[in-house]
């Protein structure tokens, strides 16, 4: 059973595009490490580009700026997202292309380096998603990701389940079972590393989630509205967690993941 809906996702993430680039803190602050991560051969050789997840856009001009690449793709799930890039980044080598990464719309052998910042966390068939990235890959070419694991928001997880049994955080697989679907790609290297964002009141950070349209969308979720002293009880849970400075934490499980087809 899926954990997702492939079409509830896309719709999520095209409600929030225009909203999205002034909350994203996260996936900015991952998608500049994974940039730093990138190998300096895959950068001599990048001519034919994909942002896989692209979104907005945020990072296509930081991908022209480093790799000067031929062509460059940006493909997204969602149309509303791609609809906003389009506007914003357009250029004469650069295409939008709407289309699930686990049956990408691209010709096998095509791409030298696919670059994808906090996307494929969405993906319901990892080996599935990992076999795609190989056929369009040319031999030697890099696939360059970041994605979230199981143990990301777990002050809200942890806060929520003192309230109630249903699922109110969004669960992502585990890295373990990331690694082993991978397929013929060869490993460069896997790096885990958690990121914490800080938030004064609590509503700054279920507002985030809100606005980039990453909120919970998980099968176990409640389908019904809260009552306010459930959300009472939920925020006093969370409090337990105010550090000393009096800012709240919020911490990602983020792997940053290096990759590449054999020759």
């Amino acid at each position: 059973m899926s954990q997702f809906s492939k079409q509830e996702v896309a719709t999520s993430f095209s409600r929030a595009a225009s909203s999205y680039d002034n909350y994203a803190k996260l996936q900015q602050q991952v998608g500049e490490q994974l940039l730093s991560a990138v190998p300096t051969t895959a950068q001599k050789s990048a001519n034919q580009v994909v942002d896989l997840g692209c979104g907005t856009g945020y990072f296509i001009p930081r991908l022209m700026a480093t790799f000067h690449p031929q062509n460059l793709i940006g493909l997204d799930l969602a149309p509303g997202m791609l609809g906003y890039a389009r506007e914003h980044h357009a250029a004469e080598n650069i295409s939008w292309v709407c289309g699930d990464a686990e049956a990408l719309p691209l010709a096998s052998a095509s791409v030298d380096l696919i670059f994808s910042s906090l996307a494929i966390q969405w993906c319901e068939n990892l080996p599935q998603l990992f076999a795609e990235i190989s056929r369009v890959l040319q031999p030697g070419g890099y696939f360059v990701f970041s994605t979230l694991g199981p143990e990301s928001l777990c002050e809200l997880r942890a806060s929520w389940a003192a309230v109630d049994a249903y699922q109110h955080v969004s669960e992502f697989t585990s890295f373990r079972d990331v690694r082993g679907s991978l397929g013929d790609l060869q490993e460069i290297s896997f790096t885990v590393e958690p990121v914490q964002l800080l938030y004064s009141e609590l509503r700054g950070l279920t507002n985030e989630l809100k606005r980039i349209g990453a909120h919970n969308m998980s099968a176990g979720r409640s389908g019904g509205l809260m009552g306010k002293q459930h959300l009472l009880a939920f925020r006093d849970a969370y409090e337990g967690y105010r550090r000393a400075d009096g800012l709240l934490p919020a911490t990602y499980d983020v792997a940053y993941v290096v990759l590449r087809k054999p020759l």
